[in-house]
């Protein structure tokens, strides 16, 4: 991520980036280069997003890199009124995912991003499963005049595939299920369903959400939602886009409750079962359903 924003800072000089006290050491070249264009705010990300907005309305494109939660709630009126109601572009690039900051506590957790970021009216949402994605599709999308947020995560998939802005990837094809796959959920969905009858589609473009390579790859109507934040938050997208056909819908993905528990990342993924088992339980038992 430091490589490819720092280059696009250098080559583009429309371009202006903020920190909070956070990514300073990975971004230090450019904010001793760019001194007039790169800029640590400090702790102060409300003010950060007003300050951004001012720089989209002279002509700049901002970036904007901090802490998922500080970013997300902490300045959610500035994204609202500053960004979404002014229709300005700008790109909002946050490390942390739901609980990457695991010894943190609940503070540094956000595994309900997408959800508040879907009730902005034309926010984009991008969750790339690997750094090669993340290059892909910032480079894609960071000029285009929309706000588009980013989520990052420290642990990202193995598996590496081509993405493009906007679109699934088909991954593979099968017909009793249709499996998606969001973003770093796909190393243990392949590892569960790549020896079953299933389709799995790779969405890393949560906002928008391509619905035309659902509707193209779901000969069961059944789908099963595998998402590393709250679940069932991409449901009515997906019943959106297969209406109105009758569909069966399971969810893998963290539950709607407080984490009041400590333990790294891969313990917390274990406690709340984003596993392969539970991916196959819960294939299972969307398998076996009538409607």
């Amino acid at each position: 991520m430091f490589e490819t924003v720092s280059k696009i800072i250098g080559e583009d000089e429309n371009t202006s980036l903020f920190l909070v006290d956070i990514g300073v050491m990975g971004f230090q070249d450019a904010l001793k280069k760019y001194a007039e264009r790169v800029m640590n705010i400090g702790i102060f990300e409300d003010g950060m997003i007003s300050v951004a907005s001012g720089m989209a309305l002279s002509g700049f494109i901002p970036i904007i890199y901090g802490i998922t939660p500080f970013i997300v709630e902490r300045a959610l009126e500035q994204l609202k009124l500053d960004f979404a109601y002014q229709k300005l572009g700008g790109n909002f690039i946050t490390t942390g995912a739901a609980y990457d900051f695991s010894t943190l506590g609940y503070s540094h957790y956000c595994p309900e991003d997408l959800g508040i970021i879907q009730m902005l009216p034309g926010f984009e949402f991008i969750a790339p499963g690997t750094p090669k994605q993340f290059d892909k599709l910032f480079k894609a999308t960071y000029d285009n005049g929309k706000p588009t947020y980013f989520r990052l995560t420290d642990y990202t998939n193995k598996e590496d595939v081509d993405v493009k802005f906007g679109k699934a990837t088909v991954i593979k094809k099968g017909k009793k299920a249709t499996i998606i796959a969001v973003s770093t959920m796909l190393d243990i969905v392949m590892d569960a369903c790549w020896d079953k009858d299933v389709t799995i589609l790779y969405y890393t473009t949560l906002l928008p959400f391509d619905r035309n390579t659902l509707i193209k790859n779901c000969p069961s109507n059944r789908v099963l939602l595998c998402e590393p934040h709250f679940y069932g938050i991409l449901t009515q997208e997906v019943v959106d886009a297969l209406s109105p056909n009758s569909i069966r819908i399971g969810c893998v993905g963290l539950p709607r409750d407080i984490s009041r528990i400590y333990g790294t990342k891969e313990e917390k993924d274990k406690y709340y079962k984003l596993t392969s088992q539970k991916i196959e339980d819960e294939l299972r038992r969307l398998l076996c359903s009538n409607y």
